[in-house]
């Protein structure tokens, strides 16, 4: 349930509380808003001129106790208390409802209370039905969202509705639960930030490695681009010097010329003096015969 419908619900009584001049008036209203459906915040109504007066009152200052039951108490305290007045059937379930959004907004609430037994003792119900009961109209009332395990014989709750007035002397412990809430938030987000610190300083581990390997990939590239380069010139310098080596040899091998000057072929190749040679050679054979 929204807050500001409650306190919406509440605003006819704040106006009869500046009416209810005398202590009945202003005990009759108490009961009357905490009969009122919707009716789940009480702190302003408290701080009436006409209903703090019922403080210290003989007959009707137990009606001011109840109220401070309801807007900050418990099913447990009400009966705990003596003297308060008797409730109503309507004033018993709104209890029990407020009773019930204490339990399940405590910080430290786990199953364990939150068991059908744990319930049932807290809120003073005989039975399972009646507590599923219960929380079945608080769950339809938008005072708070769960569900009921009837196998497990568990309450789970999800959420509650703010609708608890504070205490006083609560607002201290409030600001020491917030503080710690505070610290626990700064250490997440020191890690948060240690997070994201690391995952940039990878980032930029990364980013050099490739830029390296991008040199290292480029120089090579480079350097068998060149090579090819020169691959091609110096094969047509070996086909060339090889060549020269060839010639070399034939003129090595042409041990066939008897006469270096006939012939016109001498100190010539093989291709010269050493084939006139060899010719003449053959005429004088064919000569002599």
């Amino acid at each position: 349930m929204d807050q500001s419908l409650a306190l919406n619900s509440l605003a006819p009584f704040l106006a009869l509380a500046k009416s209810a001049t005398s202590p009945r008036a202003a005990a009759d209203l108490i009961a009357q808003a905490t009969s009122a459906p919707n009716t789940y915040v009480f702190a302003e109504l408290l701080q009436q001129k006409n209903i703090e007066a019922l403080q210290g009152n003989e007959q009707y200052g137990s009606h001011h106790e109840l109220l401070q039951c309801f807007a900050w108490g418990t099913w447990e305290q009400y009966n705990a208390t003596p003297g308060l007045p008797e409730l109503s059937d309507a004033q018993a379930t709104k209890l029990r409802l407020l009773t019930l959004l204490t339990i399940a907004s405590q910080p430290k609430t786990t199953t364990t209370n939150l068991t059908y037994s744990s319930l049932c003792t807290q809120l003073s119900l005989a039975s399972p039905i009646d507590l599923e009961h219960l929380i079945t109209q608080a769950i339809y009332s938008n005072l708070l969202q769960g569900t009921l395990n009837p196998a497990a014989q568990t309450v789970v709750i999800t959420s509650v509705s703010p609708l608890r007035d504070l205490a006083p002397g609560s607002v201290a412990g409030m600001i020491s639960e917030l503080e710690a809430w505070s610290s626990r938030c700064d250490g997440v987000l020191g890690e948060l930030e240690a997070e994201i610190a690391k995952v940039k300083a990878e980032a930029v581990k990364r980013d050099k490695a490739e830029k390296k390997m991008e040199k290292q990939v480029k120089a090579v590239t480079d350097a068998a681009e060149k090579t090819d380069r020169r691959g091609g010139g110096g094969a047509g310098t070996r086909t060339a010097k090889k060549a020269e080596a060839e010639d070399d040899g034939d003129e090595d091998w042409d041990g066939m010329d008897v006469d270096p000057g006939t012939g016109g072929g001498g100190g010539k190749k093989k291709g010269g003096g050493g084939f006139g040679g060899l010719m003449g050679k053959l005429s004088a054979k064919g000569g002599g015969r």
